[in-house]
């Protein structure tokens, strides 16, 4: 718990020192918002600045840093590391600038901001993966809160005759079509902070039950070097992509600018993107805890102190439902369910808002009028049905689905972070805080699609990949920088 303790300090800290750096390096200033300046009612709308923040963590979190984290924490306190220093030097910094940068491009969707600073062909590129990556999120954003409440309470009719989970999942993607159309205001504004808030609680109950429990977990400095005993799968680079919201999130990048078009002032940036980041690297260190005690507390593991819990070693929803119910009693119980559950159902409605979005600034179809948001709504969630039936059809559908948004997740944070570091350069900013976490990202994606996704191959050469990497990157960028100096 030691370990715990002082990553709990190092984020505090690490908002307080490091962002503040990190919003004088980008001078916020008093220029007019896009929220000001393009207000349209529609998704140009001046929010609170309290409200934007709660729906912005809501937007990010999902189940990422919840599901990712219990999953990470297989590797061992060697998490703790990784959430803690991805979230300050490279998540926190990843949501901050893209943020900023949007609203200084008129409210500009991701795509956009990349094309602006890694040529039109990257562009075109990005605005295809943006949109696939916004429609796996919807997809599996769909399935996991479904999940989770057919194993509550599901009607017995749509389990006989259409599966099971069936009726949330028609549930939940009802609701998706509503609130992907409706002004952001409307629902989004009105509901989300309270999801947040469910979710927020639920991380303070559980942080305050571990101090009440004080858990016998290792620490980093024992874990560090060994290999765990619950997955085979190398350190470098499986844990960088399983724990992602909670350190760095490509996925992020897509919903910033959603609240972007919503601050009247720049200098609500550092405690909404930055901030926001922080607070949901907090909730994944306690997930990333309590797991520990699930995985290893000594010398029972609470998998083995709680029913039914040596059945859910290898499955995350299950090992939420089980915590929750057991440390929190029914009333914490229900509140943390809900939080969990809105968590995954709130991002993936905006992430397909987000595609909307994004489809709509390619076609430059105006979005003000519902013909116009139905006409790219109609297709987009057919192809997203359809992505899902056939997950649910196929055994490996969904293991499948998740492993590719993983690594196409972190690979859109690696786009965002070089893009951000040409603007940089451009700018005469000291671009080396955006440089150095995507030259470790290039090389965490590079290897992890050859070596774990294409290829099977030993750690030896998943080192080599690795460092060849950093290498290949690094030399771009200093020819390109070198030519750019010259100009």
């Amino acid at each position: 718990m030691i370990s715990f303790a002082l990553s709990l300090v190092a984020l505090f800290v690490g908002y307080f020192i490091y962002g503040r750096f990190v919003e004088r390096v980008f001078g916020p200033d008093e220029r007019p918002t896009p929220a000001v300046s393009k207000a349209d009612g529609v998704d140009f709308v001046v929010l609170p600045s309290w409200k934007i923040f709660m729906i912005q963590f809501l937007n990010i979190a999902g189940t990422g840093p919840i599901f990712g984290a219990i999953m990470g924490a297989q590797f061992g306190p060697v998490a703790y590391l990784w959430i803690v220093l991805g979230c300050i030097f490279a998540g926190a910094v990843h949501d901050y600038m893209s943020g900023m940068l949007s609203i200084r491009h008129g409210g500009a969707n991701l795509p956009e901001i990349i094309g602006d600073y890694l040529g039109n062909k990257t562009k075109q590129v990005m605005l295809v993966f943006s949109v696939f990556l916004l429609m796996m999120v919807g997809v599996v954003f769909v399935f996991s809160p479904a999940k989770i409440l057919g194993n509550m309470w599901e009607p017995s009719f749509f389990v006989d005759n259409f599966g099971q989970y069936s009726f949330w999942i028609i549930i939940i993607f009802v609701y998706y079509i509503i609130a992907t159309m409706l002004p952001v205001d409307k629902i989004i504004g009105k509901i989300y902070p309270l999801f947040a808030f469910s979710l927020l609680f639920m991380a303070a109950a559980l942080m305050v039950m571990l101090f009440v429990k004080m858990p016998h977990i290792p620490e980093v400095w024992e874990g560090l070097g060994s290999q765990s005993p619950l997955t085979s799968a190398p350190l470098f680079p499986c844990l960088f992509i399983t724990i992602a919201c909670g350190a760095i999130s490509g996925f992020h990048a897509t919903q910033s600018p959603l609240m972007a078009r919503c601050m009247k002032s720049e200098k609500m940036g550092r405690p909404i993107f930055y901030g926001a980041m922080i607070t949901e690297g907090v909730v994944a260190l306690i997930w990333a805890t309590v797991a520990m005690f699930f995985f290893y507390n000594e010398p029972t593991p609470g998998s083995q102190m709680i029913a039914g819990g040596a059945e859910a070693v290898n499955d995350a929803p299950s090992v939420v439902h089980i915590i929750c119910n057991d440390w929190l009693g029914v009333f914490g119980g229900i509140l943390a369910i809900l939080g969990v559950v809105a968590a995954p159902i709130t991002s993936g409605d905006t992430a397909f808002r987000s595609c909307r979005l994004i489809i709509a600034d390619f076609l430059r179809m105006g979005q003000h009028t519902l013909r116009h948001r139905l006409t790219i709504c109609i297709p987009m969630f057919l192809c997203a049905i359809a992505l899902l039936i056939w997950q649910m059809g196929d055994a490996k559908g969904f293991a499948m689905i998740w492993g590719w948004f993983g690594w196409s997740n972190q690979t859109l944070s690696v786009f965002t972070l070089w893009a951000i570091t040409v603007y940089m350069v451009r700018h005469r900013k000291p671009f080396v805080i955006t440089f150095v976490p995507a030259i470790f990202m290039t090389a965490v994606c590079t290897t992890y699609l050859l070596s774990v996704k294409v290829f099977s191959i030993g750690a030896p050469y998943t080192y080599l990949i690795g460092v060849l990497s950093c290498i290949i990157s690094a030399t771009w960028f200093g020819l390109w920088y070198r030519k750019y100096s010259k100009n």
